[in-house]
């Protein structure tokens, strides 16, 4: 998928199909999709690659260009094939962004990734390996933690406070 007339040209060249689009548009994704599966009747492959987003300081970079960028490099893949916890994901990597680029100038970052906490569904519960959810006042006591001055050298982290709940390392 490209925006420009010459993916046309070279899809046909090579022997493929082609979808004239944009990949910040849910419309055209779904052309794209529809074509594939019109064409070959399944999708095996989904490769990811756009193009460019809005560059400067972290904090100078407008919202406009976050929402351009956000459609452009992520909602395109989630409308596609949707991933769980995309969003906290995303939220990590700009933690490490934003401590890499003002921890030089003593402003720390820390992400706290609770589970849950307080009321949740009963299969939920039975998948963490404490069997409970958190209470408020635990995941205060991290946060409160991650302020303090014991807390001083520990920056762009992600911190998992979710009962041993997240499988992956």
């Amino acid at each position: 998928m490209a925006r420009s007339q010459e993916v046309e040209t070279l899809a046909a060249t090579l022997g493929g199909k082609a979808v004239r689009g944009d990949v910040a548009n849910a419309a055209d994704l779904e052309r794209l999709v529809q074509t594939a599966l019109d064409s070959y009747g399944r999708i095996d492959v989904l490769v990811n690659n756009t193009g460019h987003v809005a560059k400067g300081d972290l904090l100078s970079i407008p919202d406009t260009g976050w929402e351009e960028g956000l459609a452009l490099l992520l909602l395109n893949v989630v409308r596609l094939a949707p991933v769980s916890s995309v969003f906290r994901a995303g939220l990590g990597a700009f933690t490490k962004l934003f401590a890499d680029r003002y921890g030089p100038v003593g402003i720390r970052m820390n992400c706290v990734l609770p589970g849950f906490v307080e009321e949740a569904d009963p299969a939920f519960i039975a998948a963490t390996p404490l069997g409970r959810p958190a209470t408020p006042e635990e995941v205060g006591r991290v946060v409160a933690f991650l302020a303090s001055s014991e807390a001083s050298y520990i920056t762009g982290q992600s911190l998992r406070v979710d009962g041993g709940l997240t499988r992956g390392v």
